[in-house]
């Protein structure tokens, strides 16, 4: 739940950055026809409405299970996160291109270029406001990793998705601002539609990268080397397991993992016993890693342990 209050709290700032944002890029492009503009108001509405999708995604994952999701709802906000990436590609870079394109072969002078310079100035000034939330949100989460390792291996799109967006938003003020300056400098209106697509192109390609990121997330990507390690540690201290073999896991939202233990117990213990022992387990994990929503237990030895993942292992490969 504290991941999620800290998502919510990235994206509330945003939303209410961009809407502003976006009223006001309107106004600024209906008085002075930048096509740049245009393009940077399109750009502030669609990141306005993929905030209330991550904020609609984070409400459905947060659902408890029940017989049609036994394993809850986690997904929904990988699912919402993949069409926020779309969202931004098809809407904020399409009509961004298509403004381009349309300015070049028809240019138009841009009438009060000062007003420009006013919005895009404020809304470099809210965009940063936003962005600097975010920024420390995802610092605080990724420790000591990279910045781009830390995306790879974060586990909450809600956060990163806002970060990049704000991001791709910040240069796209400074490519409008570059391209109206320029077509007024020397008197080239054709250089305003440029710069609407150079916002195109800033904005692709960070709703594929975006997209990609998400999509290991839905297909199901494995909880991180440290978590588990921490509980194959917890299962082999149990002293009715003589070997915790191997872990497969998947998360099913940020905070929220299922896991498949392989273990060898003890040759003594009797079916109630390692029933015992499975939900002493059980305990052990909701207490000390409630991120384990859901913990199945296969008993068998390390040679088939071993043999079954080296057969997934050599799949993989072909």
């Amino acid at each position: 739940m504290a991941a999620h209050s800290g998502s919510k709290k990235v994206i509330y700032a945003a939303l209410a950055g961009n809407l502003a944002i976006a009223v006001t890029k309107f106004i600024a492009a209906f008085f002075t026809g930048s096509s740049a503009m245009l393009s940077e108001g399109v750009h502030s509405l669609v990141d306005t409405g993929n905030g209330g999708l991550l904020l609609y995604g984070l409400s459905r994952a947060n659902r408890p299970p029940d017989a049609t999701h036994p394993l809850g709802h986690g997904r929904e906000l990988y699912f919402w996160s993949f069409i926020v990436a779309l969202l931004v590609f098809a809407l904020g870079a399409g009509v961004s291109f298509y403004e381009g394109v349309i300015h070049i072969l028809d240019p138009e002078p841009v009438r009060n270029p000062t007003v420009n310079y006013v919005v895009l100035g404020l809304s470099f000034l809210f965009e940063g406001g936003s962005w600097w939330v975010a920024l420390k949100e995802f610092r605080q989460a990724k420790g000591r990793l990279g910045y781009l390792d830390a995306v790879r291996q974060s586990k909450d799109p809600s956060v990163f998705t806002v970060l990049f967006e704000d991001s791709a938003a910040l240069l796209g003020l400074i490519v409008a601002f570059v391209g109206i300056f320029c077509a007024q400098i020397f008197a080239m209106p054709e250089l305003d539609g440029v710069a609407s697509i150079g916002i195109s192109i800033i904005l692709a390609s960070t709703a594929i990268f975006l997209a990609r990121e998400s999509k290991g997330l839905l297909m199901g990507e494995p909880a991180l080397p440290e978590v588990q390690k921490a509980v194959l540690a917890l299962a082999q201290a149990d002293p009715a397991v003589q070997r915790a073999n191997g872990i497969l896991t998947v998360h099913l939202g940020p905070e929220e993992i299922v896991a498949a233990l392989s273990l060898e117990f003890e040759d003594h213990m009797t079916a109630p016993e390692i029933e015992t022992c499975v939900e002493r387990l059980e305990a052990k994990l909701h207490k000390e890693m409630p991120q384990i929503t859901a913990l199945f237990v296969k008993p068998q030895t390390k040679g088939t342990w071993e043999r079954r993942r080296k057969a997934i292992v050599d799949e993989a490969k072909e």
